[in-house]
């Protein structure tokens, strides 16, 4: 297993630090989250200027809007910056759920899922050649795709489009979610199979009481809101004890690493990666 990292998104003045000691480290991949109406920097552009500061790690959207932007716009700077990085790009795509978003971008989000299955066929097209749009990415097929997925249409789009799933799912149904994808991926006949990706929110935490009360408390709210039916009791009473012990932040161990807090704004992260790692709860690699 191989771990990667998400950027802070609200101190542009450490991405260049965290990049560079990420990629001097232990993790595979520097990741970054896309909004609109937010204050995060935009994925694609900051991505290209952190493709200049490092040389191992892989780059990733987690997810890319693709149904806010125009297709052949967004196949040419995804090709652009395959080739800036030497094939170090992989592309998280997702739909989006925001309404502020689509707003903004004036695009209406009714049919963002077809919209989006549009843009992978129009996409693999114009990375093979047969539009005239350039540049042409290093991989004749384009750069890797990782689609995010909830909804059985969405496992689907990875079973037909993409090259895995990006999972933000809560441990007590993300089980049946990658079954779900690994299913379609048969049924679509594709080989072998897909590459799963779990994306998980983690906080810096004391030690002592107030560590094990985050291990016992549960993954960050927002997953918890995500699922199919809010919860069963395991869910419920995690959520209590995270009440009760006056928690609001993230804590639950699993594959990936996101310095995101559970408020409107993301929570101040640690200057350096590796102490991220080091006290992220419950983090292993």
């Amino acid at each position: 297993m191989t771990i990667g990292i998400g950027l802070p998104v609200d101190d542009p003045a450490v991405l260049h630090d965290w990049a560079a000691r990420a990629d001097a480290g232990p993790f595979a991949t520097l990741g970054l989250l896309d909004r609109l109406v937010w204050h995060n920097p935009e994925p694609l552009v900051t991505l290209a200027v952190l493709a200049g500061a490092t040389a191992r790690i892989r780059l990733q959207t987690e997810v890319l809007l693709a149904p806010l932007r125009a297709t052949a716009l967004l196949g040419s700077q995804v090709a652009t910056l395959d080739r800036l990085c030497g094939g170090r790009f992989t592309l998280g795509l997702g739909i989006g759920g925001r309404d502020d978003d689509f707003a903004a971008a004036d695009v209406d989000p009714r049919g963002r899922g077809a919209r989006l299955d549009a843009q992978l066929r129009d996409l693999r097209s114009q990375w093979a050649g047969t539009t005239g749009v350039g540049p042409a990415p290093l991989r004749p097929r384009g750069p890797e795709i990782l689609l995010g997925a909830f909804r059985p249409a969405a496992s689907a789009r990875v079973a037909r489009h993409g090259d895995g799933l990006l999972c933000a799912a809560a441990p007590s149904w993300a089980e049946a979610l990658l079954a779900t994808v690994a299913r379609e991926w048969v049924a679509a006949g594709r080989e072998g199979m897909p590459r799963n990706v779990a994306q998980v929110n983690v906080a810096r935490a004391a030690v002592g009481r107030r560590r094990r009360a985050c291990l016992d408390a549960g993954v960050l709210r927002v997953h918890r809101r995500r699922g199919p039916d809010g919860g069963g009791p395991a869910d419920r009473a995690r959520r209590r004890r995270r009440r009760s012990a006056g928690l609001r932040g993230p804590g639950r161990r699993r594959a990936g690493l996101l310095p995101l807090g559970a408020g409107p704004r993301p929570a101040r992260p640690a200057r350096r990666p590796g102490a991220l790692l080091r006290h992220s709860v419950g983090a292993r690699h």
